[in-house]
């Protein structure tokens, strides 16, 4: 498992960071506070605060895609 903050602070790029983890077989969880969803649920992310960055857990068993190219532009440090 891999975690990395990312920023999803308008509804366009909600709407496309779930259409890109969408394509990915394994699972994803995003973490607010004391608050664990489903990274591909759109309702589940707009019910978090999207004004601070966002940790996402990323369940890749195998670490062999190319997931975090994909993530790149919602990654912050």
């Amino acid at each position: 498992m891999q975690t990395v903050s990312i920023s999803l602070n308008s509804i366009d790029k909600v709407k496309s960071f779930v259409n890109e983890i969408s394509k990915y077989d394994f699972d994803f969880d995003l973490i607010s506070g004391r608050y664990v969803i489903d990274a591909k649920s759109i309702m589940g992310i707009f019910s978090l605060d999207l004004s601070k960055p966002i940790q996402l857990n990323i369940h890749d068993e195998e670490g062999t895609s190319n997931v975090m190219d994909v993530l790149a532009p919602y990654i912050v440090e």
